[in-house]
C-alpha cells in the first residue's frame, strides 16, 4: 500500500477528462507490425493511416506515444519539434505521451506516418548494454481528435486498419549509431498486429521535449577526413553529400584526438558511435540522423565507393554539428577578470547542456549514458542556477519514487537500468534533490508530492542498520584524486544528513508526529557516529569536508581540512562526493582564501588544468587526459565536478537565498583569488537578481539589482552589514582584506 501511494499521485492524470473530450487514447489501441525480426538490428517500422475529411475542421489534437521512439508526419510534414519522444521514464509505470495541435496540418486527404526507432525501450541501453530492456517489440498508440465547426467530433486512432512496412532506417540505436539507405522507399505495406498492451502507465509530458538547439561550423579539418568542430557536445552531425548511387558514407564520432593527433574512440566502451548513409544520387542529398545521438567534438568521414575506400571528394561534402538537449529557459550568468575561470563556466554549461537530454546523465558518448543518481543530485546546485529546471528535476523525481522498490530501496540510477542496488549518495538523491528544489524555488507542493518517497527511503536504511550504524557499501568518493574515504564513514554521514533534512521537511509539512520520530533518530544516528568515528576520523579531505558539511564534525576541524589540503601540496584530493562540497565549507568556515587557492592551481588536479588542456566539457576524472597527453578512456563530458559552480555564484558573485525561494536574498560577495571584477545574475522567480563587483584603486565597489517583493541583507567583504528593499544599489568600502 504504501508504495502505491508513492507513485499514485504521478498517474491520476491519465484517468481525467481533457478540455471536456473523451479520455486520451480511450479509443486508441496499440498496434505492432503483424511480423518482425527479434534481431540486434532492425529496420525501423513505419506505421501509416489514410482518411479523408469531408467538413470544415475546427479543432484537432494529435495524441501519441510509443514502445520505442518516435517521428510523426502528416502529409509529409513532420509534427512537432522534439526528438526521442514519448522521452524516457519508469516505462512500467510511466509511459509519457505528447499532444499537438495539428489543424494547419489538415486537408481533405490525408495520410499519417510515424516511423519508431528503439530508443531505450528495446535499443542497446543499461548496465549491462543489452537489448530489449523493456520489450522486444515497436508498438504505437494513437489517437487524432477531431472537431468540425458544426459542433460534431470525430477520431482517427491506432487500430487494426492500419499498415506498416519498413522504411530507409535500416537500424537505429542510442549507442551504435543509425543507418540509413536513400535507395529504400517502401518494401510494400503490410498488415498491423493489435495488442493489448496496458494504457494505465500513460502520463502526459510535463517538459518540452529534446530538440534542436546550437549549430557549429568545423572548426578545422585535419587531413582529408576528420572535422573539429570546436566543441564537445551531444547531437549529431548534418551531412551535405554529392556522390553516386550507392555511395557508402560513414561519420564515427569522438571527443578528442589522442597525443599523437589520431582518432580516439578508446573511452566509447561498445558503442560504435557510427552513422552511415548509403546514397541515392543524383545531385545534393542530405542527411542528419532520426534516433540516436553522440557526445563528440571530432567526426571522421569515410567514403566507400563499390565496396573500396576513397578520399572523400574535395567539394563533394559539408557538415555541421548540431547540439540536441532539452531546451531549459537560462536564468543565470557568471564572467570574471579570469579568462580561465570564464571557460570553466562555458565547461559546465556545455555539460549541463549535453547531459540534460529527457534525464540528466552521467555522459552522452559512451555505452552507458545513464541517470547516475549521485551526479544529479550533487550538480543540483548548480543547475538550478544557471537553468529553469524546476520542471526537468520533478519529472526525473517522479521516475525515482515510481522506480522506488517495495521496501523503501532507491535504485542508483533513475530510470532504473542498473538493477535494484543502493548506495549511500547515490539513492539520497530521493531527498537531497527535492530539499534543493525546495531552496531554489520554495515549492512546498514538490515535497508533500515527494515525501512518502523519502520517508520510504529512510525506513529502508533504518531496517539496513545495526546500532544505528549504517554500512551500504557503494562507490565512495568516485575518481577522489587522493586517498579513499572509508565507505562506512560515509554511509553514516549521508544517514544523517538525509534524516535531518527529513526533519526539516517534516517540519515545513507540518507532520508533528514525523518531527518527534525523526529527532529522536537523527540523535541516534550521531551518537553512533561519535561511538565509532569521532575519535578517529579518516585523514581524508572529503571525511572533513562531509563532516563538516552535515554538521557532524565540529567548526574546529576546518583547521585539519586546511592541514590536508597544505599537505597535498595545496590541491584538492577530492572525488564526486567531496569536490561539490568542499569550496562551501571552506568559504563557511572562514577560510574563502584556500578555496581561491585551490580554484587557481593551475596543474593536476584542477579546474584549471582541465581548461589548459583544451577542455570544452568538465571531465569524469582528474586526469581523464594526463600531463603527458595520454587519454584514458573516462568521460570528458561529465558535469559532477562542474558543482563548482555553485561556489562562484554564491560567494564570488555572493548571490544567495537567504530563504527558500528567494524571497529573503543575501548578497554577500567574497572577493580574492587576484579577481579584480565579478559578475553574475540570477532570474529568480520573484525577478531579476544581478552583482557587479569590481576592485579600483584599493577600493571595492559593489553594484547589485534587488527585484520586487523580496528584501535583501547586503554583506560587504568588511562585514558591513546593509537591510535594503527592492531595488539598485552602489556601495563603495577600502578593500580591508582578501
Amino acid at each position: 500500500m504504501r508504495k502505491g501511494l508513492i507513485y499514485l499521485f504521478f498517474i491520476v492524470s491519465s484517468a481525467l477528462t481533457l478540455h471536456g473530450q473523451s479520455l486520451p487514447f480511450s479509443k486508441a489501441q496499440w498496434i505492432s507490425p503483424a511480423s518482425e525480426n527479434d534481431t540486434i538490428n532492425r529496420p525501423c517500422p513505419v506505421f501509416q493511416k489514410r482518411f479523408h475529411l469531408k467538413k470544415q475542421v475546427a479543432s484537432a489534437s494529435l495524441f501519441i506515444t510509443a514502445h520505442g521512439i518516435y517521428e510523426a508526419q502528416i502529409n509529409g510534414k513532420r509534427i512537432g519539434n522534439g526528438y526521442f519522444t514519448p522521452g524516457f521514464t519508469a516505462y512500467r509505470k510511466r509511459l509519457q505521451y505528447q499532444q499537438y495541435p495539428i489543424k494547419s496540418l489538415l486537408q481533405e486527404v490525408n495520410s499519417i506516418k510515424v516511423t519508431i526507432g528503439d530508443g531505450w525501450w528495446r535499443g542497446n541501453y543499461g548496465k549491462d548494454y543489452g537489448n530489449n530492456q523493456y520489450g522486444n517489440d515497436a508498438s504505437l498508440l494513437l489517437q487524432l481528435d477531431i472537431q468540425y465547426t458544426d459542433g460534431s467530433r470525430e477520431s482517427i486512432t491506432s487500430d487494426g486498419t492500419w499498415q506498416s512496412t519498413t522504411g530507409p532506417i535500416r537500424s537505429s540505436d542510442l549507442y551504435d549509431g543509425e543507418t540509413y539507405n536513400a535507395n529504400i522507399k517502401n518494401p510494400g505495406w503490410r498488415p498491423v498486429k493489435v495488442q493489448g498492451f496496458d494504457k494505465g502507465n500513460l502520463v502526459a509530458s510535463t517538459i518540452p521535449s529534446v530538440q534542436k538547439q546550437e549549430v557549429f561550423k568545423p572548426l578545422r579539418l585535419i587531413g582529408d577526413s576528420i572535422i573539429d568542430f570546436g566543441q564537445n557536445l551531444a547531437g549529431w552531425v548534418k551531412f551535405r553529400v554529392s556522390g553516386k548511387k550507392g555511395d557508402t558514407i560513414r561519420i564515427a564520432h569522438a571527443e578528442t584526438l589522442d597525443k599523437d593527433g589520431r582518432f580516439f574512440t578508446g573511452n566509447l566502451r561498445t558503442a560504435k558511435a557510427t552513422d552511415t548513409y548509403i546514397l541515392k544520387g543524383g545531385g545534393r542529398e542530405t542527411f542528419e540522423p532520426h534516433f540516436t545521438y553522440h557526445g563528440f567534438r571530432y567526426a571522421k568521414i569515410t567514403w566507400h565507393r563499390v565496396g573500396k575506400q576513397i578520399t572523400p571528394p574535395s567539394g563533394g561534402w559539408g557538415a555541421v554539428a548540431i547540439a540536441l538537449h532539452t531546451p531549459l529557459k537560462q536564468t543565470g550568468t557568471f564572467s570574471c577578470s579570469n579568462p580561465k575561470l570564464n571557460q570553466l563556466q562555458r565547461n559546465i554549461e556545455w555539460s549541463l547542456n549535453s547531459n540534460f537530454f529527457d534525464i540528466p546523465t552521467d555522459c552522452p558518448q559512451r555505452s552507458e549514458r545513464l541517470g547516475w543518481n549521485l551526479d544529479a543530485a550533487v550538480f543540483c546546485p548548480t543547475a538550478c542556477y544557471l537553468r529553469d529546471v524546476k520542471g526537468f528535476y520533478s519529472k526525473w523525481l517522479a521516475d525515482l519514487a515510481a522506480e522506488q522498490l517495495p521496501d523503501g530501496l532507491v535504485p542508483v540510477t533513475i530510470p532504473a537500468t542498473y538493477g535494484p542496488r543502493a548506495a549511500a549518495g547515490w539513492s539520497d538523491a530521493a531527498i537531497t534533490v527535492p530539499w534543493t528544489l525546495y531552496e531554489r524555488y520554495g515549492d512546498t507542493a514538490m515535497l508533500r508530492r515527494q515525501y512518502a518517497s523519502m520517508k520510504a527511503w529512510i525506513a529502508y536504511v533504518k531496517s539496513q542498520t545495526r546500532d544505528d550504524l549504517w554500512k551500504a557499501g557503494g562507490f565512495g568518493d568516485w575518481y577522489a584524486a587522493g586517498p579513499k574515504t572509508p565507505l562506512p564513514y560515509l554511509d553514516q554521514c549521508y544517514y544523517y544528513h538525509c534524516t535531518e533534512l527529513l526533519t526539516r521537511i517534516a517540519k515545513i509539512l507540518n507532520e508533528q508526529a514525523d518531527v518527534a520520530t525523526y529527532s529522536k533518530l537523527l540523535k541516534n544516528i550521531k551518537a553512533a557516529f561519535d561511538r565509532n568515528y569521532a575519535a578517529a576520523i579518516p585523514p581524508t579531505q572529503t571525511a572533513y569536508v562531509t563532516g563538516l558539511n552535515f554538521g557532524l564534525l565540529p567548526p574546529s576541524a576546518i583547521d585539519s581540512l586546511v592541514a590536508l589540503i597544505k599537505a597535498n601540496n595545496n590541491h584538492i584530493a577530492t572525488g564526486f562526493m567531496g569536490t561539490p562540497y568542499i569550496m562551501g565549507v571552506l568559504s563557511k568556515y572562514g577560510r574563502t582564501h584556500v578555496a581561491y587557492t585551490l580554484l587557481n592551481q593551475q596543474d593536476c588536479p584542477s579546474w584549471s588544468y582541465m581548461v589548459n588542456s583544451g577542455a570544452t566539457t568538465m571531465w569524469e576524472k582528474w586526469d581523464a587526459i594526463k600531463p603527458d597527453g595520454t587519454v584514458q578512456e573516462m568521460s570528458l563530458n561529465h558535469y559532477a565536478f562542474g558543482a563548482i559552480g555553485g561556489w562562484l555564484y554564491e560567494h564570488v558573485t555572493g548571490i544567495q537565498a537567504a530563504e527558500p525561494g528567494y524571497k529573503v536574498i543575501r548578497i554577500a560577495p567574497e572577493p580574492g583569488g587576484g579577481l579584480t571584477w565579478a559578475k553574475g545574475s540570477y532570474r529568480c522567480p520573484y525577478g531579476l537578481i544581478s552583482v557587479e563587483w569590481k576592485i579600483d584603486s584599493a577600493q571595492f565597489k559593489l553594484h547589485t539589482v534587488i527585484p520586487q517583493n523580496t528584501t535583501a541583507t547586503i554583506v560587504m567583504p568588511s562585514g558591513k552589514k546593509m537591510l535594503v528593499a527592492p531595488g539598485t544599489y552602489n556601495y563603495s568600502e577600502d578593500l580591508y582584506h582578501k
